[in-house]
């Protein structure tokens, strides 16, 4: 006997026409965010290392897509989808501060950067969130 549990499928191409449209917004905020503190004089480099204002945008991107598959595993898998990749998606969003925190770069500068963690995942995490069975 399968213990295999399934929940009301969510359209797989809902989800991921949300979720695309969700990260290309996340992507527009968090350069914006940084194009607007690199212009109030924050500076964008870590150490030695410069962050263009495009890399905010492409690490948006990439680690939004992530939480997509992680969601389209979740729709199928989970027995509450919802709660289990808002649950996990705190607990990642929260982790990801922590190299902020560590960085070595000004206080205004470690700021910018988890603001640009803290907004990409108030638009990318209910918007995928909203799309998963509870």
């Amino acid at each position: 006997m399968s213990v295999t549990t399934t929940t009301a499928a969510v359209p797989a191409k809902s989800l991921i026409a949300g979720g695309l449209t969700a990260t290309a917004l996340a992507a527009v905020a968090t350069s914006a965010i940084a194009a607007a503190g690199k212009a109030a004089g924050i500076s964008l480099a870590a150490g030695d290392a410069p962050i263009p204002v495009t890399g905010f945008a492409t690490l948006t991107v990439i680690f939004s897509v992530v939480g997509l598959v992680l969601a389209l595993v979740l729709a199928h898998w989970a027995r509450r989808p919802r709660t289990v990749f808002v649950r996990t998606t705190l607990v990642l969003t929260a982790l990801s501060l922590v190299p902020d925190v560590l960085a070595d770069a000004s206080a205004a500068t470690k700021a910018l950067l988890m603001l640009t963690h803290l907004a990409a995942a108030a638009i990318v995490i209910p918007a995928i969130a909203r799309r998963l069975a509870a």
